[in-house]
Formats: structure tokens, C-alpha cells, sequence
């Protein structure tokens, strides 16, 4: 294959975006009619050929504690209403088959995840709540410690799996909730592939081996997720992929590396694009930063959706093969998505 043929393979594959943060900036924008899906979100989406989109509800630590269930339903109201408004373009989807139908239609097919599960809080029946209103996907924390676990920012304390948080496990297996290692902490992401019967997934971690940080997975947590049937999402975010060359090219080194310790089949895509968050919540902080990493910086060439095609273009390159690059575009995803989202499970190892 030569990298002319990028695009036609691009169009051709079925793209999962396992990580967005949309539906935060649409509400951030509602007032000034900004982020709209009809106006900004499907046309970035369509120009980036992605077919199914994770959208994932983040709550802001000044929701906590007791807002964040709140906001949390807030956010889930939005996103169905704005799901309602634009039905010809986009669908809420809670099984593989959904899915399917969605994309066979042309329609991008949503599936509705949580970020850090603040609203649970300690009450883990509120994942069936959340469930009925079309929730198929959660992660267990943030940066910081929920009443389920720590977060990646925590590593040093060694925290595994609360009880609420071994409770939660099982609940997600037996409802068909895909499980997040993405922002859970070394000790807590053991915990959860030592208790999990079904498959688990990173929606937007890169490779620790190719850049040394918390949030990125270590080898040894990439076999573990590839051993559940798992897929782990590349996180674009330059902090996380390097700092000193946030390039397409230093992006896809951590793709490979996740390919050769996992397999290419247990490779997707979690962007994670947030230049337009910090651009909008943050408008006179152009130095923001994260643990003193620029919040501001992007990736040239993958800074939206609708660039994406620029990843196919390096993958090609690089000399991964047409199967590889549509599993890791979305097909392995799609696969997992297939087997678990709404499909009950068994529960918990004992």
C-alpha cells in the first residue's frame, strides 16, 4: 500500500473515536450557541470520517461532592436532546447491534460513557440508573481518589479497588457496562483485570515505555488489558505522547509500541482532544498548565476530528497493513463494543 491510497482506506474503515469531550464543551457553548452538533460537531465529525463516537460525561471538581450527580443527569439530558434535534445524524446506542444500524443507515452512532464516575459517588446502584438512561461505558476515577478507587494521580499512595469500587465491578459485568482503565492508578488497574471476567479497556492511555507518566500504561497493564480481549485507545494529548515533539509521527511510535507488547489487535484511537476546552473555559491562560504540562499544546496535524485522516496517512506509512490500520481505527473497538455494551454478564470472579 502507498500513502496515496490513505484516504480511500480512511473512508473505507469504520472510525471509532473512543474519547471526546464533547457534550462539556456543547454545554458550555449552549448560551452562545456555540459547539452545536449541528453546526460544529457533526461537521467536524463527518470530516473526520468517525462513525462512532464515545462521549464520555466529565464532571468539573467544583461540581464535587455534592453537585456531581447533578450536573452528571444535566449533561445526559443535553446530550439526548441534542440527539433528539439531530436523529437524521446521530444515534444514542447501547448494543453492538445499534451500533451497526446506526452506521449501516449513515448515521455517527454515540455511545454514552463516564469520566471518573463522580456521580456514583459511593451509590453503586446508580450505575442502573445511568444504565437505563443508555450509559455503556465507565472509568473509576480522574486525577484524583473517588469512593471506587484511585486515580493515576494518586499512584504513590498504592490504592486498589475500594469495596464500592470491587461492587461497581461486578454490577458493570452483570449489566453490560464496559469497564475503563483509563485514569485508575497501577495498583487500582491490577485490581480490576485480577477481579474482571470480561473484556476491559483503556479509552484514552498511550504507551509509559515510550513516555514516562502516570497516565500512560506500563507494559505489563497493556498485556493484561490485551488478556481480558481488551483494546487500549492511543491518547493524543502532546503531554502524554512527548512534550519536547508532539508530532503524528511520535504518536504513532506509541501506537506501535502498544501493537508489538499487545498486539494490533488490541489497538484503537482515544484523541482525546481538548485544545477547544482550554481555549474556552481558559481564554486568558494561553500558558495554562498541567502538572506542568502545556494545556495549550497540539499535536501539528491532529489538533480536531476532523484531522484524523493525518493518522491513517502515517500509519500507511509507518507499514502497518490495511487490517491493522482498520482495526485500530476502530475495528477493535467495534469488536469489544459488540461483545459487551448492554449484553449482561455473569458478575465477579470470586
Amino acid at each position: 500500500m502507498t500513502s496515496a491510497d490513505f484516504r480511500a482506506l480512511h473512508r473505507d474503515a469504520i472510525v471509532v473515536d473512543c474519547h471526546n469531550d464533547l457534550i462539556l464543551l456543547t454545554a458550555r457553548g449552549k448560551a452562545f450557541g456555540t459547539f452545536s452538533f449541528q453546526e460544529h460537531w457533526i461537521p467536524q465529525l463527518r470530516a473526520g470520517g468517525v462513525d462512532v463516537q464515545v462521549v464520555p460525561i466529565f464532571v468539573e471538581t467544583d461540581y464535587f461532592p455534592e453537585g456531581a450527580l447533578r450536573r452528571t443527569l444535566q449533561l445526559v439530558e443535553l446530550l439526548h436532546r441534542e440527539i433528539e434535534a439531530n436523529s437524521s445524524e446521530v444515534s444514542l446506542c447501547g448494543t453492538g447491534a445499534e451500533i451497526d444500524a446506526a452506521v449501516s443507515e449513515g448515521r455517527i452512532a454515540l455511545v454514552l460513557a463516564l469520566e471518573g464516575s463522580a456521580a456514583v459517588f459511593g451509590n453503586i446502584e446508580l450505575l442502573q440508573t445511568l444504565f437505563r438512561l443508555g450509559l455503556r461505558m465507565a472509568s473509576f476515577s480522574w486525577f484524583g481518589r473517588t469512593m471506587l478507587a484511585d486515580g493515576s494521580g494518586e499512584e504513590a499512595a498504592g490504592g486498589t479497588l475500594t469495596s464500592a469500587g470491587v461492587e461497581a465491578v461486578r454490577l458493570m459485568e452483570k449489566l453490560g457496562i464496559l469497564m475503563d482503565v483509563s485514569h485508575l492508578s497501577v495498583a487500582g488497574t491490577e485490581h480490576v483485570l485480577e477481579i474482571a471476567t470480561r473484556p476491559v479497556i483503556a479509552s484514552h492511555s498511550s504507551a509509559r515505555a515510550v513516555l514516562d507518566h502516570h497516565r500512560n500504561l506500563t507494559d505489563e497493564q497493556l498485556k493484561a488489558i490485551s488478556a481480558t480481549g481488551g483494546v487500549i485507545g492511543a491518547n493524543f494529548f502532546p503531554g502524554f505522547v512527548d512534550p519536547q515533539k508532539p508530532t503524528v509521527g511520535r504518536l504513532v511510535d506509541h501506537i506501535e509500541h502498544i501493537a508489538q507488547v499487545a498486539g494490533a489487535e488490541h489497538v484503537g484511537i482515544g484523541p482525546d482532544f481538548v485544545k477547544e476546552y482550554f481555549d474556552e473555559v481558559f481564554p486568558l491562560k494561553p500558558d495554562l498548565k498541567i502538572e506542568g504540562l502545556d494545556a495549550g499544546q497540539t499535536i501539528e496535524g491532529l489538533v480536531t476530528a476532523a484531522d484524523l485522516p493525518n493518522l491513517t496517512r502515517e500509519l500507511v506509512e509507518r507499514g502497518f497493513s490495511e487490517s491493522e490500520i482498520k482495526g485500530i481505527l476502530g475495528g477493535n473497538f467495534l469488536r469489544v463494543f459488540r461483545e459487551v455494551l448492554g449484553v449482561p454478564g455473569d458478575g465477579l470472579r470470586q
